[in-house]
């Protein structure tokens, strides 16, 4: 099955950039593994009494990432982890954007 990359550069939000790349090779289902540096992002975790309640968190500093998810019916879908200086946090990625480094996203073919 094949793999395409998908490089994520400075000023570019992660979501988007993967997002596009399955648009335009019109991939219906897929693997994503991530990895690199953001600078700031947005993801949620479940409130803990309530799996139906997300609670959106916002991080403003240079952070390492790794994460993984799935294309299902042609809509991307990632979980990530970041580690900065003084956070560690993990969820649902909504919003991430790289800083001077990059993320690279690695779209494996299921499907």
């Amino acid at each position: 099955m094949p793999t395409y990359v998908v490089q994520v550069d400075k000023d570019q939000e992660v979501l988007r950039a993967v997002q596009e790349e399955v648009d335009k090779l019109g991939l219906g289902d897929a693997v994503i593994t991530l990895i690199g540096a953001v600078n700031e992002a947005e993801i949620s975790v479940m409130a803990k009494n309530d799996e139906g309640t997300d609670h959106l968190r916002r991080y403003a500093q240079p952070m390492e990432l790794s994460g993984t998810g799935e294309v299902i019916q042609g809509k991307a879908h990632l979980h990530v982890t970041l580690a900065g200086e003084d956070i560690t946090a993990a969820g649902h990625l909504h919003r991430a954007v790289v800083g001077g480094f990059f993320v690279r996203a690695y779209l494996t073919v299921t499907g």
